[in-house]
């Protein structure tokens, strides 16, 4: 079994090897790189070991960066100092993570792991790209309120009162879950970035749903959904077939 370690502190780095070659005296250790750029060097120049231990925060950025440099063959175990709330994010299959201090025992049970799922390897590409989108959402600080003009006053809106926001024209607005309706400053693209995607869904390009907004939902021509929200709209609401089973999926979480 070949490691590669990607940890910007030498001692980390050298802890991590010893404790590897304690649990197995096959292991090989491939190489140690530092940085999002160092790493992505070695990776284009060589084969991809069985298991990369990738330490997060390195010196020059999240080591996330990586994966949008090129594509990883290899199983990924990463290693972190972030709280338990932010590594719930990292409980899916091809992956598994370590909360240093680094404990031997859990090292080796991450060994472990990737000894048994070696059959699923062909989908673990696909895992660590959502592993990816739900750390940065579960890290991330999401919008609570907005801030609106009302007549020549400003009001301030929880976002908790919000059941969808939608575009007309090029103006956006949002509509509260007692039918009020204001006018926001921002596109949907940036509103997008803004909003909590466990609470709020871009189902098309004119509109942003609380999921409490939804109140049914229709089979439509050519594998759409139609959506009918709370409070009423006159406008349509309708998911595109590509993006029906990603927001079914979001429906049902």
């Amino acid at each position: 079994m070949e490691v590669l370690i990607i940890e910007d502190e030498q001692l980390g780095a050298e802890k991590l090897s010893r404790l590897l070659t304690s649990i197995d005296g096959s292991i090989k250790i491939a190489g140690n790189t530092r940085s999002i750029k160092s790493s992505v060097e070695w990776l284009l120049q060589r084969p991809h070991p069985d298991i990369i231990l990738m330490d997060i925060e390195l010196t020059d950025g999240q080591s996330f960066e990586i994966f949008n440099h090129v594509t990883i063959k290899s199983m990924v175990i990463f290693t972190t100092s972030y709280d338990e709330y932010a590594l719930q994010a990292f409980k899916l299959n091809s992956v598994d993570y370590l909360l240093k201090p680094i404990k031997k025992e859990e090292l080796r049970n991450a060994l472990d792991k990737y000894q048994q799922w070696q059959q699923k390897f062909s989908s673990s590409a696909l895992n660590v790209e959502q592993l990816i989108r739900e750390l940065k959402q579960q890290t991330k600080a999401w919008r609570s309120r907005f801030l609106v003009k009302q007549g020549q006053k400003l009001l301030s809106v929880e976002t908790r009162d919000i059941a969808y926001f939608y575009a007309e024209g090029r103006l956006s607005y949002f509509i509260t879950w007692n039918k009020q309706r204001h006018i926001v400053d921002y596109t949907l693209e940036d509103l997008e970035q803004m909003l909590d995607p466990q609470q709020f869904y871009r189902i098309n390009r004119g509109f942003i749903l609380h999921s409490k907004a939804i109140a049914q939902i229709h089979n439509y021509f050519n594998g759409k959904l139609k959506l009918e929200l709370q409070p009423a709209t006159t406008k349509e609401a309708l998911v595109s077939r590509e993006k029906a089973k990603e927001f079914k999926e979001w429906m049902g979480k």
